[in-house]
């Protein structure tokens, strides 16, 4: 497989080299493009030192200048360019103590963590070098650490993560040595953020199934999300054929792979560890917003993930009459519930269901959700032909409660009668409520 570099990159290492510097392409890049697929990101490594790098390209930002990177300006592009290095001790478990600036290729490869991250090309004469057979373990498809594997997990233990995210990403085998390496109560070292960004990774891959099953064995699950280690032997219910655990990193690696329902899928089923009712989805809800909070992640994600997770026992189905179907939509939000749909499936698949059927099942669901959003039915109260100013205008209301309480009674009759859904009609709705309501119109009409 060719690797193709593009302008701007070629021509960063083309201006090293005419200033007497040895420049390679390093990295993420070299192993993707070796794989076949589009690099995002290209990194340089250099002989030059920091303050030479800035010599050389008139726009310049000392972004990790301490560890020998400094961003490049070409064009309308950037790029890191960073000296050659050997790393000293790792005492924060991130960061090397001190680094030594090298002219050893060879030595600066040596420092990075699995071997198909060990490679580098020169652009210039087109060669790759690559003393740690990354090459040939992109090809069988092994993941082994570079050197000793626990040292290289002592240095930084979330490297033990990003083993993982790569088995997901790529599908590749853990060498032996390097899965045993594997020492759980090193991850406590490393931030919470740090983790969650590497699990969203590892969550997206499309081999998930084999890296969630080693974060178990490995003893990882339990030190980073002990309630979903704790699933481990428990029934999750009669019909289902693995136990908790199995069936939730079943349903997580079978879901449509969107990092929210990857996370709902995982944690759905945590609140039969205390309740085997109907009311586990709720409990699952706070399990797993807890779980989200302690690792950091966004708000919007431990937003969406709890939803998906309390409302993931929805009893529609495809059968089900058109207005349960938009009293569901109104509930959940039409996103949501589309997303509730793709969630069932994984939890179907998670019980080992005939694939055709969860798929039948799904496009049906579907179908029936665009029929019923196709009537152009109101689902929310700004969907009415009325409004809170329109209500008081005509009603002769006074701002407060009661507006809010006429407007929700107003949805409410329209989802059981789209038809209701015109001006005329729902200020007749609303007088007939408020007179059903004396004290309250008592309350809530302007005395003037």
């Amino acid at each position: 497989m060719s690797i193709i570099v593009p302008k701007y990159v070629h021509q960063v290492c083309l201006y090293l080299n005419e200033h007497g510097f040895q420049a390679y392409l390093v990295g993420g890049a070299i192993r993707d493009s070796l794989l076949g697929l589009t690099p995002l990101d290209w990194d340089v490594a250099t002989d030059a030192l920091p303050e030479q790098i800035e010599g050389i390209f008139a726009r310049t930002l000392p972004t990790g200048r301490r560890f020998g990177t400094v961003t490049v300006f070409v064009d309308d592009h950037s790029l890191e360019v960073t000296t050659l290095r050997q790393d000293g001790t790792y005492t924060d478990g991130r960061h090397p103590d001190q680094v030594f600036f090298t002219n050893n290729l060879e030595a600066d490869l040596s420092r990075r963590d699995f071997t198909i991250n060990a490679m580098a090309y020169d652009p210039l004469v087109k060669q790759l070098i690559d003393p740690f057979r990354g090459a040939k373990h992109l090809k069988r498809g092994i993941l082994t650490t570079v050197g000793n594997p626990t040292e290289r997990f002592q240095e930084d233990p979330l490297r033990m993560l990003r083993l993982l995210r790569f088995q997901a990403t790529l599908g590749f085998r853990v060498e032996k040595k390097t899965g045993l390496a594997l020492e759980a109560r090193w991850i406590n070292r490393v931030s919470a953020e740090r983790i969650s960004a590497e699990l969203n990774k590892m969550l997206l891959g499309k081999e998930l199934y084999p890296a969630l099953k080693l974060f178990y064995q490995s003893a990882l699950m339990r030190e980073i999300i002990p309630e979903l280690a704790a699933g481990a032997g428990i029934s999750p219910g009669d019909s289902h054929p693995y136990d908790l655990l199995g069936h939730s990193i079943t349903s997580a690696h079978f879901v449509y792979p969107s990092l929210p329902l990857r996370w709902a899928a995982l944690l759905h089923d945590l609140g039969k560890l205390h309740s085997s009712l109907r009311d586990h989805a709720q409990l699952g809800a706070k399990i797993a917003r807890s779980i989200l909070l302690r690792l950091r992640c966004s708000n919007k994600l431990i937003h969406e993930v709890e939803t998906l997770v309390g409302n993931h026992m929805f009893e529609i189905h495809p059968h089900s009459s058109n207005r349960a179907i938009r009293r569901f939509l109104a509930r959940v939000g039409t996103d949501t519930a589309f997303q509730l749909v793709k969630l069932r499936q994984g939890d179907l698949a998670g019980m080992d269901k005939d694939p055709r059927l969860i798929i039948d099942y799904g496009q049906a669901m579907e179908a029936r959700f665009r029929e019923v959003l196709a009537q152009s039915s109101a689902l929310t109260i700004k969907d009415l032909s009325i409004n809170g100013q329109e209500l008081m205008d005509n009603l002769g209301l006074q701002p407060g409660p009661l507006v809010g309480e006429l407007l929700q009674y107003l949805l409410e009759q329209v989802l059981l009668d789209p038809k209701l859904n015109h001006k005329t009609l729902l200020l007749n709705l609303a007088q007939n409520y408020l007179e059903s309501k004396p004290e309250n119109a008592r309350s809530g009409l302007d005395s003037r």
